[in-house]
């Protein structure tokens, strides 16, 4: 959608009159930060609201409207905004210092229910970021199997580091994006999303493959889903090939299940990254394995079986104020069905949006599996019946594509409307989202559906 489109939408300008302080802060943070940014999900025009508090599956901006939140921290709440437990521990945390520059009880503590919740966590490695996290995983694939490359599906995303640039939204190619070297593209096999037959011909061809690497949902959080018994094939041809299996559970750890993806499917991989809900909202992440992948970074192990020590500092890995938050988060997802409650919830989400898109006759869908829910907006513009649309059925590209324009204009119809969905269009729930936010919600889509109508954008 063109400036002058964006300018002349009733939508639009709506949205500003009751987002003034936030537009005010937006011109603020343009000279500031890059398109006035701190994260490019956060990416909306003309601008997005900016938040002041929250509390359990609600937050309010700087101008006090009040949102239903299915942003979630970039889906790091499970347990909402705001969980009491999780911010007396923070506290109680905080009092003792927040930096000691040496170990402390709490990581202890932190590790011991990663371990009791994780079915492969038998070492732990903390770090601050997902991103950092699967960047660890594939050094410590590489030093294990003593090969260089490493297979990735196209449109998984693993984080902005080097080796995960191509392939999740532009150079599918494989060829590197701005400021990534072409010898570390190349040493990235990229093959399409849930294509068992791909992986088997480029391990079979090249015996350098040291791991593969997927969000074990299907790209980002089930948007694009895989097959039935996908992972089992590959959990046996990697094993075959004396290749490594890493999960990406940055998402969908203690998320799909309080033991992630693999504990939901009973798939053991050889890796795992860990982050978001792994320090219940504050910064911290993961990566967890076998001991003897791990023993790499061991002062003592790794010289003793003749390999290099793989050097990993991290000025705040396993802090201690995120482990306070993550020991409290994580127990509360191990002693209650904080789980059950939000996949439970969206599935019900999901079902009554696919109600108003055939009444409304707009031929957009939601669908996703677990505490996620996506909206199809049909960019090639085909015959779909939303109660019984199959994601699997359309080809990977178009699904994770939005008509132009559509996806800003439906943010800030939704935003009117009081309610924060993702740019995807989508979002994830917490255990915090009750029947009256699903209620809400519902009346939030049909309104803002009505809105676009009116402006023949749908």
């Amino acid at each position: 959608m063109n400036t002058v489109a964006l300018e002349s939408s009733n939508i639009v300008e709506t949205y500003r009159s009751k987002t003034r302080e936030s537009a005010a802060l937006s011109e603020d943070a343009a000279a500031q930060f890059p398109s006035g940014i701190t994260h490019d999900s956060r990416h909306v025009r003309p601008y997005g609201v900016f938040v002041e508090k929250a509390v359990g599956s609600h937050k309010w901006d700087v101008d006090g409207n009040e949102y239903i939140d299915y942003f979630g921290g970039h889906g790091a709440l499970l347990l909402g905004h705001g969980r009491p437990e999780v911010l007396a521990a923070i506290h109680e945390a905080l009092d003792e210092g927040t930096h000691f520059g040496a170990s402390h009880p709490r990581e202890l503590a932190w590790a011991r229910v990663i371990q009791r919740l994780i079915p492969t966590a038998d070492r732990i490695r903390f770090t601050s970021s997902g991103t950092e996290a699967t960047h660890l995983a594939l050094r410590l694939a590489r030093a294990f199997t003593g090969r260089s490359k490493i297979v990735r599906f196209l449109s998984n995303f693993h984080g902005w580091h080097d080796h995960m640039t191509s392939g999740y939204t532009s150079h599918y190619d494989g060829s590197p994006t701005s400021g990534v070297l072409e010898s570390v593209a190349s040493s990235i096999a990229l093959v399409p999303p849930g294509d068992i037959d791909a992986v088997r011909t480029v391990l079979e061809q090249d015996k350098d493959i040291a791991a593969v690497i997927l969000e074990p949902t299907g790209s980002s959080f089930g948007m694009v889903p895989i097959p039935e018994g996908f992972l089992e094939a590959l959990r046996e041809v990697t094993a075959k090939h004396g290749v490594l299996l890493i999960f990406d559970e940055v998402v969908t750890g203690f998320r799909v299940s309080p033991g992630g993806a693999q504990s939901h499917f009973n798939i053991k991989p050889d890796l795992t990254a860990l982050a978001k809900i792994l320090a219940g909202g504050l910064p911290g992440a993961a990566v967890v394995g076998g001991r003897e992948i791990l023993d790499a970074l061991d002062f003592d192990a790794a010289p003793a079986s003749g390999r290099e020590k793989i050097q990993h500092q991290g000025t705040y890995n396993a802090n201690p104020a995120s482990a306070a938050a993550g020991t409290a988060a994580l127990s509360i997802i191990e002693s209650t069905d904080a789980c059950k409650r939000a996949n439970d919830y969206a599935e019900r989400l999901r079902g009554r949006l696919n109600q108003i898109f055939v009444e409304e006759q707009v031929q957009w869908a939601a669908y996703g599996t677990f505490s996620g829910f996506h909206v199809f907006t049909n960019p090639m513009k085909r015959v779909i019946d939303p109660e019984k649309f199959d994601a699997a059925s359309v080809d990977w590209k178009e699904i994770k594509s939005n008509p132009p324009g559509v996806s800003d204009r439906l943010r800030l119809a939704m935003l009117i409307n009081g309610v924060d969905i993702t740019g995807w269009p989508g979002g994830t729930i917490s255990a915090a989202h009750d029947e009256a936010d699903l209620d809400k919600t519902v009346d939030a889509f049909r309104e803002s559906l009505r809105m676009l109508r009116s402006e023949d954008v749908i």
